[in-house]
């Protein structure tokens, strides 16, 4: 269970209050509200769609162009079978559980997590350990009271000890031992009491069709991933053959969400951030920049602990978790440690923020190895990156499915000498025999392993014939006569090495780590709960600098909108607020959108040409001159200068914002 949410000033953190403040300043809403809203569909506000735009500059900058990738931009649409290949028709689903007189469908695991929390809180409560927490939806309406909810009710030791096994665990729990659990613990609708149905598949991916012929299935992509691999061999030959080589994407993807509740933190549609990095299985995936983030420290939670029924965190250098081999490899932890850098430099609560390692049920059909960079919410842990080692699944799949080498051709400093069985066809007799399926045996033929080629080769010295095993037509299998076919042992000179790259994955869900974020950012000014702040970082903020004159005036107007043209001019985003409102209530609203400098023009500014500027969580400010305020502006807003520093070069006033509102009533 997680630990309880708090601000940054370590104060209950109150989802009502900022989820309000979310709806009120239309940071995000739910889509289509004035009909209808539809679960997990959201439309973004100028906030957010100016912070998630800072943020895909910044994440392209960070790993893009620092790591030297390939960006590409495939397409939404995807055809039957390229998801058939992948996996993902068959194997890409949740479980399921349905009310039959309710028609109300819940997810499985999800169900079982939060009842048994629920329980548990009830348990701290009757035991005088913490107080139960105001739950609320994504609109800052309190939620119904559920019936298995914040019941004090004292649990057994040893019923308590269970529940916490089951939620360390909950992740690797099948269908079936989802239904099981559900039965052992009574577990029915929390809403109203009802029998729930054992749970079944649900596949996530929304179906469509591409044109007007009945049958060309198609479904919005659940990933971006396919569409960098399908383009495997033209990025390798755009990066001159050289590996290894990493792709990126950034797009939408969709995912047919069961039961989306929870906001942003579990949609039908999002933007996410994709990198295939492609690497040599050879050398056990080696990465030349590994020694640079070695030292640096992530919290860990691997599969045994989970396991074992426990969530305990082991702190230790991702260096050292390498060489103990709780991660994979290299790459995979090199990208882990990036990961954990990106997420500082964003302004992720560093105290929020973990890597659990997936559990051998919950990996995905394609991965070998799995850790997500989880962020505390108040929701609880959310996984907000997935850090896959995808072997090489994809490549092989779609190469076998299409018969195309995706693969890479080394040249070698020093040719081989090869010995291996070889099998040779006689075509002219081969095509009149076996007619229609002739093509189909040759090729299994041509996919026949070395082991089996020899064993094949003794058999037709002893029988004269040998049978093939041949799916495609109808027999299943063809008898092939001596005559037909040769199978003998050859050397040859190999002057290339061939081999299928392996994929380590990292793949970003914006909207789940911008609303973490914005959680982490949010506070509220000591002894005014009405003055909420979100401390966002100057990279991410939407807008960087508020204007403001101290009155709508003309003496003011002309500062002001130099200072506006200035400030365009090298690409900072402000905004003029010239309205009759305090310049405190100017600058508390916002605070709310995480703007983190305001100037300010007053009178004093049309004698000598300077001007304030504040800083938003400290509320101190400076005054000079406007060269010198928007030259500071220019530097913080780089990241080449910090707030302190400023403080320390530039004089600071002692006006504090409740004599400015004086002045301005005055």
């Amino acid at each position: 269970m997680a630990p309880p949410m708090t601000t940054k000033t370590g104060e209950a953190f109150n989802r009502e209050q900022i989820e309000s403040l979310f709806k009120r300043r239309f940071f995000f809403g739910p889509a289509f509200e004035i009909h209808e809203p539809v679960k997990g569909l959201f439309d973004y506000g100028p906030p957010l769609t100016a912070i998630q735009a800072n943020f895909v500059n910044l994440w392209r900058k960070f790993f893009v162009n620092q790591e030297k990738m390939l960006e590409v931009d495939p397409t939404i649409l995807s055809p039957y079978k390229v998801l058939k290949t992948s996996g993902h028709v068959d194997k890409f689903a949740d479980w399921c559980t349905k009310d039959p007189k309710s028609g109300e469908i819940f997810r499985a695991d999800h169900l079982v997590e939060q009842v048994l929390e629920n329980r548990l809180r009830g348990d701290e409560e009757a035991r005088g350990e913490t107080a139960a927490p105001v739950e609320a939806d994504a609109d800052g309406k309190r939620k119904k009271k559920l019936k298995t909810k914040q019941v004090a009710i004292k649990l057994d030791d040893a019923v308590r000890d269970e529940y916490k096994s089951i939620l360390a665990q909950i992740d690797n729990y099948g269908g079936p031992e989802l239904g099981q659990l559900m039965v052992d613990h009574k577990i029915k609708n929390p809403d109203t009491g009802g029998d729930l149905e054992p749970p079944v598949e649900f596949n996530l991916m929304f179906q469509t069709q591409i044109g007007p012929v009945a049958g060309s299935i198609a479904y919005l992509r659940p990933e971006t991933a396919q569409g960098q691999f399908l383009n495997f061999n033209k990025l390798l030959e755009y990066n001159n053959q050289q590996m290894p080589f990493a792709s990126a994407s950034i797009g939408k993807s969709f995912r047919n969400e069961i039961s989306p509740r929870s906001g942003l933190l579990r949609v039908r549609e999002f933007l996410m951030a994709e990198i295939e990095h492609f690497v040599d299985p050879e050398g056990g995936k080696k990465h030349a920049k590994f020694s640079k983030v070695a030292h640096i420290e992530l919290e860990l939670l691997n599969r045994q602990v989970q396991l074992d029924g426990r969530t305990d965190i082991d702190r230790k250098s991702i260096g050292d978790a390498v060489k103990e081999g709780i991660v994979d490899n290299e790459t995979l932890g090199y990208f882990l440690a990036r990961v954990q850098m990106f997420m500082e430099t964003i302004g992720i609560d560093q105290k929020k923020i973990r890597f659990r390692q997936h559990m051998a049920n919950e990996m995905a059909h394609y991965a070998t190895d799995c850790w997500d960079c989880e962020l505390l919410t108040s929701y609880g842990w959310i996984e907000c990156v997935g850090c896959a080692d995808r072997s090489a699944y994809d490549l092989t799949v779609h190469s076998k499915a299409t018969n195309t080498e995706l693969c890479v051709k080394e040249k070698l400093p020093k040719p081989l000498e090869i010995e291996e069985w070889v099998v040779d066809v006689d075509k002219k007799k081969f095509g009149p025999k076996f007619k229609k399926d002739a093509k189909a045996i040759e090729t299994a033929l041509d996919s026949l392993s070395q082991e089996l080629r020899e064993k094949l080769s003794l058999d037709l010295s002893s029988a004269g014939k040998i049978k093939v095993d041949v799916p495609s037509i109808a027999a299943g299998s063809a008898e092939v006569e001596k005559d037909l076919v040769k199978i003998e042992k050859r050397k040859r000179m190999q002057h290339t090495r061939e081999y299928v790259p392996n994929v380590i994955e990292p793949s970003f869900g914006i909207g789940r780590i911008l609303y973490a974020l914005l959680e982490h950012s949010y506070w509220t000014r000591e002894g005014d709960e009405a003055r909420g702040v979100i401390s966002l970082p100057t990279l991410i903020a939407p807008t960087k600098v508020l204007v403001c004159p101290l009155f709508n005036m003309d003496v003011f107007r002309p500062i002001v909108n130099d200072i506006s043209d200035r400030l365009d001019i090298i690409d900072i985003s402000h905004l003029v607020d010239s309205s009759g409102a305090s310049i405190g209530k100017r600058y508390s609203r916002n605070d709310e959108l995480g703007t983190p400098f305001g100037i300010t023009v007053d009178y004093q500014s049309v004698q000598d040409n300077t001007v304030t500027l504040r800083e938003r969580d400290t509320t101190k400010q400076v005054r000079a001159s406007v060269d010198e305020i928007i030259d500071a502006i220019k530097l913080l807003t780089d990241g080449k200068e910090s707030w302190e520093s400023i403080l320390r070069r530039l004089p600071l006033i002692e006006s504090k914002e409740e004599s400015q509102e004086a002045s301005q009533e005055v």
